[in-house]
């Protein structure tokens, strides 16, 4: 009798865990739906849409400082729209006008001309779209938020210091730059204030706004039997104008400076042989990096300064491995 009993209570729970079972995930999805958490759709308003005005990107280092701001920009979540003017001035003023009404938030802007991007400038605070001026500064700097450049002064008095401390006792010197550029205008004073009193002979090549006149105008001072201790260059292509007429008329013994720190520069850099010495380096990817620190603080009414300059240092041989040459810095 026992065993009957036991026997009916293990089918009665057996029947129970079989009706149990079949009761799961039957009939139409509707009757069994289950909730899934809904997936985070990604916000594509999230962050700013900038504007980037290139001059010329066939040069690199502008396309350096494009890339650098892109990055940065893309870091946190915000998109760039870039133009290139191509060195046109009246293509510049175009494509900001079309970046108007893309809607852009901000624009960076490296003048092609800096007086004549004033129409532009003139459309943008029309719009309230506010600039941030990079490298070259506007004629007009009412017209922009804030003006990041780099201390080219002090790029200049680094090469005038390492000069000095090579040539003691002075000597013969030529410095090839460009008067009508305010940069350059900085850097030859901060070498120029280096060398003070330290008794060089200075000669002056003006290249104008066209550096291909250098090689003619180096040889000539070189041939006229002067002893010719260094060169100093407003600007990295100044430098390889130097260095390539250097090597054709022979020169090797001269102390060759310049500002910049271009890939071809501390390529000759880390050539021993060449006589590139050293050079006041800047870097494009540190100023797209301000660069959009500086946006973001505008857009958001935070602080941020009208006018800074990103730091310069100085490369030459003994420091060239340390910066690599095949890219900037």
């Amino acid at each position: 009798m026992n065993r009957k009993k036991m026997l009916l209570v293990l089918l009665t729970l057996f029947a129970v865990l079989f009706i149990s079972g079949c009761k799961q995930n039957v009939g139409t999805p509707e009757d069994n739906a289950v909730v899934e958490e809904p997936e985070e759709e990604e916000d594509e308003t999230s962050g700013y849409l900038y504007g980037f005005c290139a001059p010329d990107l066939s040069d690199p280092f502008y396309e350096v400082l494009k890339e650098s701001v892109a990055t940065a920009a893309d870091e946190e979540g915000s998109r760039m729209l870039v133009k290139d003017a191509r060195g046109d001035a009246d293509l510049q003023n175009s494509q900001i006008t079309e970046m108007i009404n893309e809607g852009v938030e901000a624009v960076f802007l490296c003048p092609v001309d800096p007086s004549g991007i004033t129409p532009a400038l003139e459309a943008l605070g029309e719009a309230d779209i506010p600039v941030v001026n990079l490298d070259v500064r506007v004629t007009e700097t009412d017209l922009t938020a804030a003006f990041i450049g780099f201390d080219d002064y002090n790029a200049g008095k680094l090469c005038g210091e390492d000069l000095t401390a090579r040539k003691p006792d002075g000597g013969s010197l030529v410095i090839v730059d460009r008067l009508d550029s305010v940069s350059v205008n900085e850097r030859i004073t901060g070498f120029e204030e280096a060398i003070a009193n330290a008794g060089f002979e200075v000669a002056r090549i003006d290249t104008g706004s066209d550096d291909s006149t250098i090689p003619d105008q180096l040889a000539k001072i070189l041939s006229e039997g002067s002893r010719i201790d260094a060169v100093m260059c407003a600007d990295d292509h100044m430098a390889e104008q130097v260095l390539d007429t250097l090597n054709t008329v022979g020169g090797n013994d001269i102390l060759v400076y310049s500002v910049g720190g271009s890939p071809t520069v501390k390529s000759a850099l880390a050539d021993r042989m060449s006589p590139m010495t050293g050079t006041g380096a800047e870097s494009p990817i540190n100023m797209g990096k301000e660069a959009v620190k500086t946006a973001d603080a505008i857009l958001e009414d935070s602080a941020y300064e009208t006018e800074s300059y990103v730091e310069t240092f100085f490369i030459d041989k003994d420091n060239v491995d340390m910066y690599g040459t095949d890219g900037w810095q």
